[in-house]
């Protein structure tokens, strides 16, 4: 009887250990499968990151040659005939090109004759408003005004960025400026101007131009420094080697 009493409680007891190491099953393999899945989340996020960086952080391929040399019909600052020649393909609309423009600003001031700064205009295709400040620069040069519109446009460009208004807002940059209005906003429609922009734009592409903005010194696609002193040096060294 004494036995009979001590049987059951071991069964009661290793049913009661194995409902435990069910449990603790239960609970391994629940975190096991937790662990893989936000293993499998994070390695998905990981790939998405370094393929963002890849898109957005990629360097431009060096050996890149511009296609068209710059002409009378390019937008310019300095010296036409300077041996050391900037060009700039840039979008009004993308931030990186407003953060760009007082450098590029200063560094034609400070060079003067010494170089030539041509810009290029290439609105990417997902900036609702940049072929349009494209146009209003353009219409703006038609007067003479093309650099002031130019420094107005990215120096507001977060004014109308995002407006449906955008053309009202460029063309009280016109009155800003003394600009003919009824001259101006005729030029915002005019085929002249708008296959002047496509022009400048499919010259890019021809010239493997993917993102903005992209510059080409003497010919040759750069990597563009984020700060003016390292722009600085690259333009001297380049007037070094080409005196």
């Amino acid at each position: 009887m004494e036995e009979q009493q001590i049987t059951k409680k071991e069964r009661r007891e290793l049913k009661r250990q194995e409902k435990l190491e069910q449990q603790e099953n239960g609970a391994k393999s629940r975190l096991i499968r937790r662990f893989l899945l936000w293993a499998l989340v994070l390695a998905g996020t990981a790939g998405l990151i370094f393929g963002m960086v890849k898109l957005g952080g990629s360097e431009p391929e060096q050996s890149a040659i511009l296609i068209n040399a710059v002409s009378p019909s390019d937008w310019t600052k300095g010296n036409k005939e300077a041996k050391v020649v900037l060009v700039e393909y840039s979008d009004f609309q993308c931030p990186a090109c407003a953060y760009y423009q007082p450098l590029f600003k200063k560094l034609s001031e400070e060079f003067g004759d010494k170089i030539t700064f041509a810009y290029r205009h290439f609105p990417l295709r997902q900036h609702q408003n940049a072929r349009l400040a494209a146009y209003a620069a353009e219409a703006a040069g038609r007067q003479n005004k093309f650099w002031e519109m130019h420094d107005l446009i990215f120096e507001n460009q977060n004014r109308w960025e995002n407006r449906g208004d955008a053309e009202n807002i460029f063309t009280g940059y016109a009155r800003t400026l003394g600009l003919d209005i009824d001259e101006f906003k005729n030029g915002l429609s005019s085929k002249e101007i708008k296959d002047k922009v496509e022009n400048d734009y499919q010259s890019g592409i021809r010239s493997n131009v993917n993102a903005t903005p992209t510059v080409f010194l003497n010919g040759e696609k750069i990597k563009v420094p984020p700060n003016y002193d390292e722009l600085q040096n690259i333009i001297n060294e380049a007037l070094k080697n080409n005196s």
